[in-house]
């Protein structure tokens, strides 16, 4: 934990104290403060399938997006504190539950404890692949703390235009960073591996929401993808952007991808001879995408929160 009394975990490095309680841009301290830890249904079908992913939902963001769909809980108005024993037992709850995997989704700036706790679910049985649901806003060094804990990356790919990453993330330098991250979490895992149900045991998904208005960036996204890595990872491509409040400042935001939108950019995958991946069929873009951050799973009495 001594990582904390300077951190520097996610690319922001901001160099504050955690341990004494002092706050960086991922607005957290050293304690953590989970929202929701239940079988989560809607991942890509390799992920949640019918068992459902055991989705731990961390509070705090390194990243925080201007158009955030989770930013009760990016924001840290949504959680609640716990101990790493509890995150450790959490991790048993879900696999006892009969979770597919151990999906931690936000955990960048929890890295040590979240290593932590999955050796003591480990040391008590439990076996579930550990899948690491991340905004691909990551450090390489803080991903090489992760090898042999993390069995699945699942990266966001957002921006490969430098002006839209400092724009809606106030982060310019995404594109390389991203680039950088996914090339170790692919070294980590190598290719794609599934068990005989389907299910994924090793290996990195790649996401890309489609922005509106913005569908060249998706497609320089995938052409980048696909020629770094070819079939070696999946790409997922999403169209369930849905505008959680108005925004005056960036009004294209306002409205949902359209069909057309989308459209564009899976022919593009097509025309790339992208065949390992996954796209968004029928009515993506709803509220149920975004589950009740209300402490579900968090305590073992859900009243206590």
């Amino acid at each position: 934990m001594q990582i904390l009394e300077n951190c520097e975990l996610c690319p922001r490095a901001c160099q504050v104290n955690r341990q004494k309680g002092e706050k960086g841009y991922c607005g957290m301290d050293s304690t953590v403060i989970a929202a929701r830890a239940a079988l989560h249904m809607w991942e890509e079908p390799c992920i949640s399938g019918e068992k459902g992913s055991g989705a731990v939902f961390f509070s705090g963001c390194s990243l925080r997006c201007c158009f955030c769909q989770n930013h009760r809980i990016a924001k840290g108005h949504a959680g609640g504190e716990i101990s790493l024993k509890r995150l450790a037992d959490i991790f048993i709850d879900l696999w006892q539950q009969g979770a597919a995997n151990i999906n931690l989704v936000t955990g960048t700036h929890y890295v040590p404890q979240i290593i932590s706790a999955l050796e003591d679910a480990k040391n008590r049985g439990m076996d579930l692949p550990v899948v690491y649901n991340s905004s691909g806003y990551e450090k390489v060094e803080t991903l090489k703390l992760l090898k042999g804990y993390v069995d699945v990356y699942l990266p966001d790919f957002k921006y490969m235009d430098q002006e839209l990453a400092e724009k809606f993330s106030k982060a310019p330098d995404y594109p390389e960073t991203a680039k950088a991250a996914i090339k170790e979490m692919t070294e980590q895992t190598g290719s794609c591996e599934f068990d005989e149900e389907g299910y994924i045991k090793r290996g990195t998904i790649v996401r890309h929401l489609i922005l509106p208005g913005h569908t060249r960036n998706s497609i320089e996204v995938l052409k980048y993808l696909h020629q770094e890595y070819g079939d070696m990872v999946y790409i997922s491509i999403m169209s369930q952007f849905t505008p959680v409040v108005h925004n005056e400042v960036y009004k294209e935001l306002n409205r949902k991808v359209t069909k057309r939108e989308y459209e564009k950019v899976l022919q593009a995958a097509l025309d790339l001879g992208i065949k390992n991946g996954f796209f968004q069929e029928g009515k993506t873009a709803e509220e149920s995408f975004i589950p009740e951050f209300d402490g579900e799973g968090i305590f073992s009495d859900k009243n206590s929160l």
